[in-house]
């Protein structure tokens, strides 16, 4: 049963909230234990639950903030308190209330957040735990939302990079189909009218674009209907195999995503064993998290061979996706028994690599669109302009 409170804090600052309790003395017993002068408690109205989805971003800052509250010593609850006053989504507010509940309930922090998978990771969790059975979550919470804000940055710059591309290359294409069914049409009433035969590239244009109008129906469910069959084979185990091991053998961006996949293992594993996470759970964590089917099963053949006794770095090897480099600072990490520090290192590294790839790639990219667009609009205004460049020789033609 839940009631609705109004309290004063030790510093005399209100605060009002929700406390799950069987009854109104066990939840005032609940609040006094805390230190709190309880002002007004009553049954709590039902609550509708708040829908929306809750972004990446909302997860770095609210992380961030109860970082710093936690480090300066303020309550868990009165911290969550806090930051569902602050939440700016409603969605994201209500989610806290629920955390904030369940752990005035008697479930631990992470038990908490664990009701909540779409809002909080497996590794946010794990973390979490490793941060209250440790009594250290202050320093947790702050190596958390280091790893979030690094996390963020390096989805910010993969994104910098396939967005210019895919928006050119959208643009390019709406102009084309726009010229061909709206363009085309015009200037073709206007060269019947010589009833003289058209130049080469005319007619391809001409030809294509009586295609697309007489078929663009058609041509939609066609595209429809593919774009929902790679969708539905994507969700499929082996369709979603299958499309990770191509996007990572791709010559320019392939190479791209593996570094990111690099960089994005060392840090989460090198966190997740700095917190104090077992490395068998860590890497089980990790593989879950990898957002790559191949890259996930060469993470859990990695912990298969921990797991009997083996190396981390020999497995890695084997899978033919981590450079040499990185193998060989793994197995020295292994080695010297610091292994978290020697991950973070190798994602410190990849994280510039990562920096630079996106810088070359857009620098590479930028005059091959150029060029394509070029090549595309050029060929379409070419071809409609060299029967107006022998305008007077058809209009001759047309007289005899």
């Amino acid at each position: 049963m839940l009631f609705a409170y109004k309290v004063k804090d030790p510093s005399g600052k209100l605060i009002e909230g929700e406390v799950d309790a069987a009854d109104e003395r066990v939840a005032l017993t609940k609040l006094r234990s805390q230190r709190f002068t309880v002002i007004s408690i009553e049954k709590a109205k039902a609550k509708k639950k708040k829908k929306g989805k809750v972004t990446s971003k909302e997860i770095v800052i609210f992380s961030r903030q109860l970082s710093t509250l936690v480090s300066s010593g303020v309550p868990i609850v009165q911290g969550l308190s806090i930051l569902e006053a602050q939440a700016e989504s409603p969605a994201f507010a209500s989610v806290i209330a629920n955390i904030r509940t369940d752990i005035e309930g008697g479930l631990s922090i992470s038990d908490a957040m664990r009701k909540h998978p779409k809002v909080f990771s497996e590794l946010y969790v794990s973390m979490i735990k490793a941060g209250e059975t440790g009594g250290i979550l202050d320093t947790i919470l702050e190596r958390l939302s280091s790893y979030l804000e690094s996390s963020e940055a390096l989805k910010a710059k993969v994104k910098s990079a396939m967005m210019y591309p895919a928006v050119v290359g959208g643009v390019a294409l709406a102009i084309s189909i726009f010229l061909l069914v709206f363009i085309i049409p015009v200037f073709k009433g206007i060269f019947a009218s010589f009833n003289a035969e058209l130049p080469f590239m005319t007619r391809i244009i001409i030809g294509l674009s009586d295609f697309i109008r007489a078929n663009i129906l058609y041509l939609l469910a066609i595209s429809g209907g593919i774009f929902y069959g790679i969708k539905s084979y994507i969700k499929t185990e082996k369709g979603k195999r299958k499309i990770d091991e191509t996007v990572i053998k791709l010559p320019v961006f392939g190479i791209l995503l593996k570094k990111v996949a690099i960089a994005k293992f060392s840090r989460t594993l090198g966190t997740l064993i700095k917190s104090g996470v077992p490395i068998l759970q860590g890497l089980e964590t990790v593989a879950k998290t990898s957002g790559n089917k191949v890259i996930e099963e060469a993470i859990m053949k990695s912990r298969d061979s921990i797991k009997e006794g083996g190396r981390l770095a020999e497995p890695l090897k084997k899978s033919n996706l981590f450079p040499q480099m990185v193998v060989q600072m793994i197995g020295v990490g292994e080695e010297t028994g610091s292994l978290d520090t020697m991950l973070i290192k190798i994602a410190d590294f990849y994280d510039q690599e990562v920096d630079t790839a996106v810088k070359g790639l857009t620098s590479m990219i930028e005059p091959l669109i150029m060029v394509f667009m070029g090549l595309v609009i050029g060929f379409v205004v070419i071809a409609m302009f060299m029967p107006m460049f022998e305008l007077g020789d058809l209009a001759s033609r047309s007289g005899n």
